[in-house]
């Protein structure tokens, strides 16, 4: 992919179009209670700690996923399935239960695997994909480490002890990938600065340091015809202004359409003024549809409906799974588990 040379181009990327995108919501829910978390992470050294040295709760542990549908303009559909949680155990509920994705990865109707980032709540549910696609083509970011790979390879179960001194299992993988494994750079394929992954769909790999020992983060940008522009993230670590500027920095006849997943803003429900202006400096990309969810907030997906971004409204859906987040205000600011969303 290299950057257009048709006039008035300006340098800019052209991606080509998409006629439209749903993403389903599989499971926003990382974990279930932020108190539990944070103490885990604080017991233990706290944010800079390393992942894999952590003694986390099991029971507080789900997981993020979410299975994207593209429609070419020859109305071909490309399905991805976006991160792969974190408990193999919710996971497994997730795949079977609750979607038909254990039965789609078997009969070969999931194309491939996007990893936003190597984060365990994005990534430790490993097994439970690759049980039932073990060749799946895997796009992750490059920044991954031994005890990255090591999980991936079905090489990992993993203990440590507790501050009373039990061994608490933390991670396993007992089916290796097997596929294709592309490690997604900030360069890009020939230096474009993103992987064009169809007619229409782009990955950016933002290398930026994040909590618990974790660096960089994928995120997918989709052009929908006469719509614009649509970002979809796992976690949305580089930032929501930075996601949304490198799109129209670095995209031909750049228009915001829309954005989708964890946006990174309130994680642990706790306002910070600041939060006002940035909900001002989204509104001026004048996108159409804003789906939020994850690590977002609750608090900054109300703030910001109140302030008049257009927040796609969830529903009640979540109420049929076997468990919800502590957090969850009981209103629809978030597209939570079993939501979904056409752009």
């Amino acid at each position: 992919m290299t950057k257009s040379d048709e006039p008035g181009s300006k340098g800019k990327l052209n991606i080509g179009e998409v006629k439209s995108l749903k993403v389903e919501v599989l499971s926003e829910t990382g974990w279930f209670d932020n108190e539990i978390i944070r103490k885990n992470m604080m017991d233990h050294g706290g944010m800079t700690t390393s992942q894999y040295e952590i003694p986390w709760d099991p029971d507080n542990a789900g997981g993020y996923s979410a299975l994207i549908t593209v429609v070419s303009l020859d109305d071909k559909e490309t399905r991805i399935l976006l991160d792969t949680g974190w408990s193999n155990e919710w996971m497994n509920y997730i795949f079977t239960e609750k979607s038909n994705v254990a039965g789609m990865l078997k009969n070969d109707q999931i194309d491939f695997m996007v990893l936003s980032h190597w984060h365990l709540d994005h990534f430790w549910g490993i097994e439970s994909t690759l049980k039932h696609k073990p060749d799946i083509t895997l796009y992750a970011p490059y920044t991954c480490y031994p005890e990255d790979m090591s999980l991936l390879k079905g090489e990992r179960h993993l203990k440590v002890r507790n501050k009373a001194g039990q061994e608490v299992l933390i991670c396993k993988n007992d089916t290796p990938h097997m596929g294709k494994l592309i490690l997604c750079a900030p360069e890009g394929e020939e230096n474009s600065g993103i992987y064009k992954l169809m007619p229409g769909v782009a990955l950016k790999m933002f290398d930026v340091p994040i909590i618990l020992r974790v660096r960089g983060e994928n995120v997918l940008y989709f052009n929908i015809k006469d719509k614009g522009f649509v970002t979809v993230t796992g976690c949305g670590h580089p930032g929501v202004l930075s996601i949304l500027s490198f799109a129209r920095d670095n995209f031909e006849e750049y228009k915001a359409y829309g954005c989708y997943g964890g946006l990174h803003i309130a994680a642990f429900e706790q306002w910070d003024p600041k939060f006002d202006e940035l909900i001002e400096e989204v509104k001026s990309f004048n996108m159409t549809k804003m789906g939020c969810n994850h690590c977002t907030g609750w608090i900054w997906a109300e703030k910001a409906t109140t302030s008049g971004l257009p927040i796609i409204q969830g529903t009640d859906k979540y109420k049929t799974y076997t468990r919800h987040s502590t957090s969850n205000k009981g209103n629809h600011v978030f597209l939570t588990n079993g939501d979904s969303v056409v752009f």
